[in-house]
């Protein structure tokens, strides 16, 4: 029994496996595929690195078993083409040198295939049912022959993924894919033998498993994916769900429950989780499934703290916990929880930084992981030549992952940090609840520099001098930014004005009616915090679209928390003048427009801070600008900058 997680840690059998401990790494997008459509050794070396941190198993996705009719965006792997079975065979075989067992996702878009596939030939879209959506898009009632044929390729794409060496497969029937929509009554309203019916809603899937088990025989596992609530205007309940997992019990080997359809933005942040929702949010739903069946029961979502997961196992809301972007924050996640090391797992802050780039740049990238998304660059070790004395200015994020790694790499590091604490800008998140993982992130960061030889030098301000005196070979300026402050009349002068500090303690220095001057991610971000604690809230934005500079995720889920909180949220306004009442202001059609307040909190924007790197330019001789102080950004920018920074030395 593992002294640590007893119950976490302990083996489970799954038809003819034994899975190692109760981890599984869920199925996440693959980096972007070859123009083959064949899996790249770039490919191989992102689930390689998940499959080395201990889980138990690594699920790849996301497979199409019918590419005609199927593919619902570029990163698909065609598994119905004898031409993926090499790349296939070298994933299986990268994921078992690390002890660990392989699986593949099996999927089909149904009616959002060809949505974001780019793929040429599939232009005819087919559901459930025949109906045309608002855009005119025509999707087409799948006529049986069809799904005969659809459910053979489960059966064939199991077949090949099995000859590769994958042990393990995943049928996708949650998220509103094909198989959900012909479980669900809201998307189903057939009246043959493939609906009208909860036995015939469930013919389909059933089919397709029962090809599956004929192909792979009765050791090697499946397990099928379902949403265990639909989360949608008119979708199925948990007792619905309930429903579908008896009629799976017996016929697959673990039966795993997610939530949400994918194509509703309200459910996408259900499905992944936001750092507005609470870890765990899906798991009740397994637990009440669980009561129900005797098929061992999968839970995750945005679980990323192995003492709840060892929770979930012992109280017996589920058998396994699954993982996707927490391996990304930390693939050696169950190592290190295995071996009484969480306090130094890195957990995942559910940013959407990786969401973002894989529907922008069709790339994969985790904010806290340089290495994710260049794994092949980390199979071999980066050697310095000639050690070097490295001078860091700045404590934040940046800083301390520029320390980090140049320490690693055998230079003398002396970190500087003109505050009485590490952590920068995101000591501001200390206060607020659903900034907690980012704000615990930092304190992570300085707890590992405390365990290293790096000297920091707090209440200490880097100056040229200083720098000078230390005979410094290289100095990293990490200094952040500065706050940017409107040109408004009174703004200087008022008692009403505070900035961001203000949040930066056990209850905010603000009044109860507060008006945010500036509708970026940070004025949003704390505007919903500020709802949450009972204030009046209104924020101005000069520009047409409030947290412009967030990613598409992100921004689903501030929309959604928005609309549930009390916000005043306006557009096209301009601040002209703070007086003794408020902010008075210039609203979209030119009239003044005087919003109250008790207090005026500045969240206009921040800016390089340019005079201190230009104090600290020359005072060795070499230079390097990482961070906020190069360009403002985010979390990811200044912890790869810091990062591999550091590499260049």
């Amino acid at each position: 029994m593992n002294q640590y997680y007893p119950n976490l840690g302990s083996t489970i059998k799954i038809a003819g496996l034994t899975l190692k401990n109760r981890m599984i790494g869920s199925p996440i997008s693959t980096p972007e595929i070859g123009p083959d459509e064949n899996l790249t050794r770039d490919n191989i070396a992102f689930y390689g690195l998940r499959a080395k941190g201990g889980a138990a198993v690594i699920t790849v996705s996301e497979g199409i078993v019918h590419s005609s009719t199927g593919k619902s965006h570029t990163k698909h792997i065609l598994l119905d083409n004898r031409m993926s079975l090499p790349s296939l065979t070298e994933l299986a075989s990268m994921i078992h040198r690390h002890n660990c067992f392989a699986s593949i996702e099996l999927s089909h878009g149904g009616k959002f295939a060809g949505k974001r596939s780019q793929s040429k030939g599939q232009d005819k879209r087919f559901g459930p049912i025949d109906e045309i959506w608002p855009d005119g898009t025509h999707v087409y009632e799948m006529p049986e022959e069809l799904i005969l044929e659809i459910a053979d390729s489960f059966g064939k794409a199991a077949a090949m993924v099995k000859e590769a060496g994958f042990d393990i497969v995943l049928v996708h029937g949650g998220h509103g894919w094909l198989l959900c929509q012909f479980m669900s009554p809201n998307t189903n309203k057939r009246t043959d033998k493939w609906g009208g019916s909860f036995e015939n809603r469930m013919r389909f899937p059933l089919l397709c498993v029962e090809k599956i088990r004929e192909a792979v025989g009765p050791n090697f596992p499946i397990e099928f994916r379902m949403s265990g609530e639909e989360y949608t205007e008119g979708g199925y309940d948990i007792n619905y769900g309930v429903e579908i997992a008896k009629a799976l019990d017996g016929k697959v080997d673990i039966i795993h429950v997610s939530a949400g359809v994918h194509e509703n933005r309200d459910a996408f942040i259900i499905t992944h989780p936001s750092i507005f929702i609470e870890h765990g949010c899906n798991v009740h739903l397994a637990a009440e499934i669980k009561k129900h069946v005797k098929t061992p029961v999968a839970t995750l979502g945005g679980l990323n703290d192995p003492d709840m997961m060892e929770d979930i196992i012992s109280s017996g809301k589920a058998d396994i916990v699954e993982m996707g972007r927490q391996l990304m924050a930390d693939p050696f996640f169950p190592e290190k929880a295995l071996t009484g090391r969480k306090d130094d797992i890195t957990k995942c802050c559910r940013c959407f930084s990786c969401f973002g780039a894989y529907l922008t740049t069709r790339t994969t990238v985790c904010a806290l992981n340089p290495m994710i998304g260049r794994e092949r660059e980390h199979e071999a070790a980066f050697a310095i030549s000639t050690p070097k004395k490295v001078l860091i200015a700045g404590g934040g994020p940046a800083g301390m992952s520029a320390a980090l790694q140049a320490s690693a790499r055998g230079h003398e590091v002396i970190l500087f940090e003109k505050n009485s604490r590490l952590g920068g800008a995101l000591l501001c998140e200390e206060y607020i609840p659903f900034k907690q993982d980012l704000y615990n992130y930092s304190q992570l960061l300085a707890k590992r520099l405390a365990e290293t030889n790096v000297e920091v030098r707090l209440n200490t301000e880097l100056t040229p001098e200083l720098g000078k005196e230390l005979n410094a070979d290289i100095i990293m300026c990490a200094v952040g930014t500065v706050p940017v402050v409107p040109p408004i009349s009174g703004i200087d002068t008022s008692d009403k004005i505070v900035g961001l500090d203000a949040i930066h303690q056990p209850r905010p220095a603000v009044g109860d009616k507060v008006v945010i001057l500036g509708g970026g991610l940070i004025g949003t971000e704390t505007a919903i915090y500020l709802d949450n604690l009972g204030k009046d809230v209104t924020v101005v934005e000069m520009r047409n679209a409030y947290a412009p500079d967030t990613s598409e995720m992100h921004k689903i889920a501030l929309e959604v928390t928005l609309r549930k909180g009390n916000v005043e949220m306006h557009l096209n306004t301009r601040a002209r003048e703070v007086t003794d009442e408020g902010l008075l202001c210039i609203d979209e059609n030119g009239n003044e427009v005087l919003y109250p307040a008790d207090t005026i909190l500045v969240a206009a924007g921040m800016k390089p801070n340019s005079a201190s790197v230009e104090a600290l330019r020359y005072a060795a001789p070499r230079f390097f600008q990482i961070g906020d102080c190069v360009k403002v950004g985010k979390i990811l920018e200044a912890v790869h900058g810091g990062y591999y920074g550091a590499l260049d030395i």
